[in-house]
């Protein structure tokens, strides 16, 4: 029980106690984590929502956005890992996680540094497992794991031990053998350090030859995938076809509409070039082997996202009249 000392006396310590009121601002975020998680524990949120009666909204906020991915995750909690556990935003995040329920963590690196860290943060995470990946006993069965796939690249069994050692290879032969769902990265580390083990190990879906990105795009009235940002820097249009099927399957993973504009600097037929015939070949590509999905292209930003600015001569062909992407 914390003990305080005052100068009062007793009545006038019970009166300013009684009188004191919580503040909760937008950057008490461990208040707002405390809130929402007694909220989701002893209110039900369905029945509340249905003597309210509220309408649903036709805009997707950032924080409803978030809600409902929190709430997907919270339905059906998955085990992730976090490589990155020197980084304090992750270790701040992983407590947030853990606080609402939303997934099961393991996190990497030297568990005394790491739980030490995250004490002086003022985050719990005893309810994470840590692992360092250079004192692991999985980190010998990885690395024979690893030397058998690459063997052909030359990858020895010391040479593969010694890569086990690093926390984006270990966290992916986590993936690969089914101790987690799915790994979380990114922060510290580049892309190329965070993609290249999952190429090497875990590669392509079936069907998919192209590797690719997408971020979304939180906007104060809908969310955007953007894709690709940050892998392939001059697609082919085969390539192209690829990343716009991957972009649109991965964003109807997380609850959006998939609409996908091949973008260009040329709308329709307004413009030609080379770069504008891969765009339409690559859009023709896309139609014949996704014939239900809706594309367009190639179009420019602005008609893609809002109609009113397509000119009088652009025909969306596959778009219902008036829809932005």
């Amino acid at each position: 029980m914390p003990i305080i000392a005052t100068t009062l006396g007793t009545y006038e310590t019970a009166s300013a106690a009684a009188a004191a009121r919580g503040r909760l601002t937008a950057t008490s975020q461990r208040k707002i984590d405390t809130a929402l998680e007694l909220m989701d524990r002893h209110v039900d949120t369905a029945d509340l929502m249905t003597h309210l009666a509220i309408p649903i909204p036709t805009v997707t906020t950032p924080q409803m956005f978030t809600y409902g991915l929190q709430q997907r995750a919270r339905s059906n909690r998955k085990h992730i890992v976090l490589p990155e556990g020197d980084d304090d935003r992750i270790l701040k995040s992983a407590g947030r996680l853990l606080q609402r329920g939303i997934a099961e963590l393991t996190i990497l690196g030297d568990e005394a540094r790491i739980r030490a860290r995250a004490a002086e943060l003022g985050v719990d995470l005893g309810q994470a497992k840590v692992l360092d990946p250079r004192t692991s006993p999985l980190c010998d069965h990885f690395a024979e794991q690893y030397a058998e796939l690459r063997k052909s690249h030359g990858i020895t069994a010391e040479l593969a031990r010694e890569i086990m050692c690093d926390v984006s290879y270990f966290g992916t032969m986590l993936v690969y053998n089914s101790h987690v769902d799915g790994m979380v990265s990114g922060a510290a580390h580049t892309t190329a350090h965070t993609v290249r083990p999952a190429l090497e190990i875990i590669r392509t879906a079936p069907g998919i030859s192209t590797v690719s990105s997408i971020f979304l795009m939180c906007l104060p009235d809908r969310v955007l995938a953007y894709g690709d940002c940050a892998i392939v820097p001059n697609p082919t249009p085969e390539q192209l076809a690829d990343i716009a099927i991957c972009s649109a399957r991965t964003a109807a993973q997380f609850g959006i509409e998939p609409r996908v504009a091949m973008l260009s600097y040329s709308t329709g037929a307004s413009g030609t070039g080379a770069d504008v015939e891969k765009v339409r070949e690559a859009t023709e590509l896309v139609r014949s082997r996704e014939p239900q999905l809706l594309v367009e292209g190639p179009i420019q930003y602005d008609a893609a996202v809002d109609p009113r600015s397509r000119p009088p001569r652009c025909m969306i062909r596959r778009w219902p009249a008036g829809r932005r992407c």
